[in-house]
């Protein structure tokens, strides 16, 4: 009877099996770096352009405060009534705008300023015009200064798209500018024709200056629509801006020619100057929330696609890590397991040294001892054919 030999075991081939997991961990380091680095810079886009849309909306909270500011410098200036309703009002819907916004946009300490010298504004009109229209327009001037700043701190200044970039500079520059000046412009002919003959000719000097302030942004307001409108993938963008647009340059070019003195003696026609002057400022207010909202929309879309940029990146990152670890587990679970047997308790164990197994019986063979050679034979072997001849 075979006794059946104890069961052998191989030693585990652990670096082989571990080999595919560490290649698996190797390669999922740089995928995780790639993906951690997409995944920052389509975030900092994305943050630059919710910075530009604070921005508009701040733009927008603006234009109010120009059209009634300008109103009311036109009102002291030409001793009319003043409507601080108006003025008061938007000044309120833009602190609520800055409130909210002011501190991300670093624009709340000239908004302070701003606004305290608008509530120092006197509720009647001054006794002098000449000193109201010096009061007003270092009001204008901090309410352009403030335009530019919010440009500068929300990025519209440097967006990088075409489109926005030129509507931006329009609304944001061009516009306030060229409502403030047309202001400036019918309001000086009203205290020049108040002006002695003498002082009247020289005035005319200034009034070609403010003459050309507001004619200068109005060109490049137009200047930049003519790029956008050409360089725009957007097929509604055209009728959209360029009807208000129209209005506003026509009604802009009518006041500059109004604006020319109709005798040497420096006589102004001021009630057309002022009626042109009105149609201006009514097709700026139709101007701007147009351009601001197709900013908006612009960034929005943009906003939209980094979106879906991050979405992209984190699923493929997530696919390749699957697919790195589908890999490694594979390659762990394909490798050759123990193949030792055994026979006692039903626990088939390997045949021992120099035994066959007997594929009937399931049982180790022993094999023929092997010929072994002359010098290898024992001692009474090595005798056994002497004593045999004797």
């Amino acid at each position: 009877m075979t006794v059946p030999a104890p069961r052998v075991r191989r030693r585990p081939r652990t670096p082989g099996r571990l080999l595919p997991l560490l290649l698996a961990i190797a390669l999922l380091l740089p995928v995780a770096f790639l993906v951690v680095q997409a995944h920052q810079f389509v975030d900092t886009d994305r943050d630059v352009v919710v910075r530009e849309r604070l921005g508009v909306e701040y733009l927008r909270a603006l234009g109010p405060v120009t059209d009634a500011l300008v109103d009311a410098q036109s009102a002291a200036v030409t001793g009319r009534s003043l409507r601080r309703d108006t003025l008061d009002q938007a000044v309120e819907r833009a602190a609520t705008v800055d409130a909210r916004i002011g501190g991300e946009l670093s624009t709340s300490e000239r908004w302070a300023g701003l606004r305290a010298k608008l509530e120092a504004l006197p509720e009647r009109s001054l006794a002098d015009p000449e000193a109201a229209f010096t009061v007003y327009g270092e009001v204008t001037d901090l309410l352009l200064a403030l335009h530019g700043k919010v440009r500068e701190t929300s990025g519209l200044i440097r967006d990088s798209g075409v489109d926005a970039y030129f509507l931006q500079d329009g609304v944001g520059e061009e516009l306030p500018e060229a409502v403030v000046a047309a202001g400036r412009l019918t309001d000086l002919t009203a205290l020049m024709n108040r002006r002695p003959a003498a002082e009247r000719v020289q005035s005319l000097s200034q009034l070609a200056t403010l003459r050309g302030a507001a004619l200068q942004p109005a060109n490049d307001l137009a200047n930049n629509l003519r790029s956008v409108v050409e360089n725009t993938e957007s097929a509604d963008l055209g009728a959209t801006v360029l009807t208000p647009f129209d209005a506003y340059q026509r009604a802009v070019e009518t006041m500059a020619l109004y604006s020319l003195p109709v005798d040497r003696a420096g006589t102004l026609d001021t009630t057309r100057l002022l009626a042109a002057r009105n149609d201006a400022q009514q097709a700026a207010r139709q101007l701007q929330p147009v351009l601001l909202d197709e900013i908006d929309r612009l960034l929005a879309e943009r906003l939209d696609g980094l979106d879906r940029d991050r979405l992209l990146i984190l699923g493929a990152g997530g696919l390749a890590a699957l697919l790195l670890i589908g890999l490694a587990v594979s390659g762990w679970m394909s490798r050759p397991r123990d193949t030792s047997v055994a026979t006692a308790g039903g626990v088939t164990a390997a045949p021992p040294s120099g035994a066959r197994w007997d594929p009937v019986g399931s049982r180790p063979v022993e094999r023929p001892p092997a010929l072994q050679p002359v010098g290898q034979l024992n001692e009474p072997d090595r005798w056994r054919p002497f004593d045999a001849a004797r």
